[in-house]
C-alpha cells in the first residue's frame, strides 16, 4: 500500500512528526461491503469462549466483519489474547497473566468455565490469532499491555496489516506509527469536548472510537472529511439496544462495537431492506446463540424476528409434553434416561443449558405450553411433532389460539389424523420426491417440508399451483449463500436454518442485485 507522507507539527509537544494521510484501505471480509460494519466484542462470545480463536473465527461464519480482542504480555514477553490481567474469571488457572510464560499459559484450560465442550480451548497467542483470522475477519486489537516493537513485527510478518486496527494510548500510537512507517492503522478515544484539528495532529488516527452519547452527525461528517472512520462503542444494557443502534446509523458511524452482533445485523438489514424475499425458520430456536429448544433460544429467535420458530415435542413418562429433539436426554442434559422414561418433575431438576454455556445453567427443559408462550405475539411456531398424540397437539393449537401462526411437521399419516381432529391445523408433511406431490396434496396441506435436493423452479411452481407453500431445511451441507439464493430465485417460501445470519446475507445480496438492475 502506498502512503503520501506529510509533516505536521504537534501543538501538544512541539515536536515534528512524520504522518501518513489517515485514509486507510482495510480488507473487506464481506463483499460487497456494507456501509455499517459490526465489531463483535471479544468475538462471538455468545457461542464460544470470549477472546478465543473459535469465537473470532465464528464472526466469519456469520458474516460479521470485525472482532474486538484484548492483548497483554506474558511473563516471557509474548502477546496473548485475554481481557483480564488475572486468569480466574475465564480459565481454570489462578494468578496474574504476566506471572506465567506463554508455554505455561497455554497449558491452562480456557474453555471449561464456558462449557465442558470447550475444554480443549487454550489462551491464544497473538500470532496464532492473526494466522487464524487471516482472510476471514478483521481484528480490533485492544492493547492492554503490549510491546510496540513486537506488536508491529507480529502484524507485519503475519501479512495482516490491512486486517487490524491498533487501539491504545497516544504514546503507543506514535510508536506504532514510527515503527511501522505508517502502514498499520491506529485508533484511540475521541470525546466531543476535544478540538478535532488538534486531535488529528496529535493522534493521526485511521479511526476514532467514541461513546454512543458523545456522537452526533456533524462529528461523523467532520472525521469522514478527514478520511477517518468512526466507531461507536455501544456496550452495556443502556446503549446496546435497537434505539441506540438506529441513532448511531442515522449519525453515519462506520462501525458498531457490540455484544449483540446478530441483533444489530438483523435490525439494520430490516431497516435498510424492508421485507425479506422469503421467510426464515429458526431451527430449534436460535440454537446458534442459545441452547436449543429452551426458552432462551425461543425468545432469542423471536427477538431477532424469526418468521417461524421450530421446536421439537416429545412426551414424558407421566404424559407431559416437553421440548426436546432427541429421544434421549443425554446430549443436552447429561441424563442417561430417555425422555419417555422420565417424569416431568425429574426432568425439571436437569440443566438443559449448561452443556451449551454455563451462563445458561439454570435453563430447564420447557413444557410445550411454556415454549408457546415464549414465542411471543409475532412469530409463528413450526411444531415438529416428534412424539405427541395428535389429540394433544390439536388441543395445544386451540388453547394457544395458534390457527394463523403455526405449522405441524410429521408424517403424512400423522397429518391426516390431525386434520380429521382439527380441520384448521396447518399441515406440513414431508415431500421427498415430486412423484409424491399428488398424494401429499390430497390432504390439502398448508405446505410441504421438501427435501432440499428436490427443490427446483418447476417443483416449487407445481406446489404453488396447488396452493401449497414450500418449506425446506437448509441444514448441513446446504447452509451456504449459493444454495439459499438458488432457492430464493426459484420461489421458496421458507428456509429453515441453523445459521440465520448467513440467510440474512443472501437476502442482502438479492436486494443488491435488484438495485443494480
Amino acid at each position: 500500500m502506498r502512503h503520501v507522507i506529510i509533516v505536521l507539527v504537534s501543538v501538544f509537544t512541539g515536536t515534528t512528526i512524520a504522518s501518513a494521510q489517515p485514509h486507510f484501505k482495510f480488507y473487506e471480509p464481506v463483499i460487497p461491503p456494507r456501509a455499517l460494519q459490526v465489531m463483535a466484542h471479544r468475538g462471538m462470545q455468545m457461542l464460544a469462549p470470549e477472546n478465543s480463536i473459535r469465537a473470532v473465527v465464528a464472526c466469519a461464519d456469520d458474516y460479521i466483519e470485525w472482532a474486538e480482542i484484548d492483548i497483554r504480555l506474558s511473563k516471557d514477553g509474548k502477546h496473548v489474547v485475554i481481557h483480564d490481567d488475572r486468569l480466574e474469571r475465564c480459565t481454570l488457572g489462578t494468578g496474574r497473566v504476566d506471572n506465567f510464560p506463554l508455554e505455561e499459559l497455554q497449558e491452562i484450560d480456557a474453555g471449561s468455565k464456558y462449557a465442558q465442550r470447550f475444554r480443549a480451548v487454550r489462551i491464544a497467542s497473538l500470532t496464532e490469532m492473526l494466522e487464524a483470522s487471516k482472510g476471514k475477519v478483521n481484528l480490533y486489537l485492544d492493547c492492554k499491555n503490549v510491546d510496540p516493537a513486537l506488536l508491529v513485527r507480529e502484524i507485519t510478518e503475519s501479512g495482516m496489516r490491512s486486517q487490524v486496527i491498533v487501539y491504545g494510548s497516544l504514546p503507543l500510537l506514535e510508536q506504532v506509527h514510527s515503527l511501522s512507517k505508517h502502514t498499520i492503522a491506529t485508533m484511540t478515544k475521541y470525546k466531543r469536548s476535544m478540538d478535532i484539528q488538534q486531535f488529528m495532529v496529535q493522534a493521526n488516527p485511521s479511526a476514532v472510537e467514541m461513546d454512543a452519547d458523545d456522537i452526533d452527525k456533524e462529528i461523523c461528517q467532520a472525521f469522514h472529511a478527514k478520511g477517518v472512520k468512526v466507531q461507536a462503542k455501544i456496550l452495556g444494557k443502556a446503549w446496546d439496544t435497537p434505539l441506540v443502534w438506529g441513532k448511531m446509523i442515522d449519525m453515519g458511524v462506520d462501525w458498531l462495537q457490540t455484544d449483540d452482533p446478530a441483533g444489530v445485523r438483523f435490525f439494520e438489514a430490516r431497516r435498510r431492506l424492508g421485507a425479506f424475499p422469503t421467510m426464515i425458520a429458526f431451527h430449534r430456536g436460535a440454537n446458534r446463540y442459545a441452547p436449543e429448544n429452551t426458552l432462551k433460544s425461543i425468545s432469542e429467535a423471536a427477538r431477532l424476528g424469526a418468521d417461524y420458530i421450530e421446536i421439537d415435542i416429545r412426551t414424558t413418562r407421566d404424559n407431559q409434553h416437553v421440548l426436546m429433539h432427541d429421544s434421549q436426554l443425554t446430549r443436552t442434559t447429561g441424563s442417561a434416561v430417555p425422555v419417555n422414561g422420565t417424569g416431568l418433575n425429574e426432568m425439571r431438576k436437569l440443566s438443559a443449558g449448561a452443556w451449551f454455556n454455563q451462563a445458561f445453567a439454570q435453563e430447564r427443559v420447557p413444557t410445550l405450553d411454556e415454549g408457546l408462550k415464549a414465542i411471543g405475539p409475532k412469530a409463528a411456531v413450526y411444531l415438529d411433532a416428534k412424539a405427541i398424540d395428535p389429540v394433544a397437539l390439536a388441543n395445544a393449537i386451540r388453547t394457544g389460539d395458534l390457527f394463523n401462526r403455526h405449522v405441524v411437521y410429521q408424517s403424512l399419516e400423522y397429518c391426516g389424523k390431525l386434520k380429521a381432529l382439527e380441520p384448521r391445523a396447518r399441515l406440513l408433511p414431508p415431500l421427498s420426491s415430486l412423484d409424491n406431490l399428488n398424494t401429499v396434496a390430497a390432504i390439502k396441506p398448508f405446505g410441504v417440508d421438501a427435501r432440499w435436493g428436490i427443490l427446483s423452479s418447476d417443483m416449487i411452481s407445481q406446489c404453488h399451483a396447488k396452493g401449497i407453500l414450500v418449506f425446506s431445511d437448509a441444514l448441513g451441507l446446504n447452509e451456504n449463500i449459493i444454495q439459499y439464493r438458488r432457492a430464493i430465485l426459484w420461489g421458496i417460501d421458507c428456509i429453515q436454518t441453523d445459521y440465520p445470519l448467513r440467510v440474512l446475507r443472501a437476502f442482502e445480496l438479492e436486494a443488491a442485485d435488484k438495485n443494480r438492475k
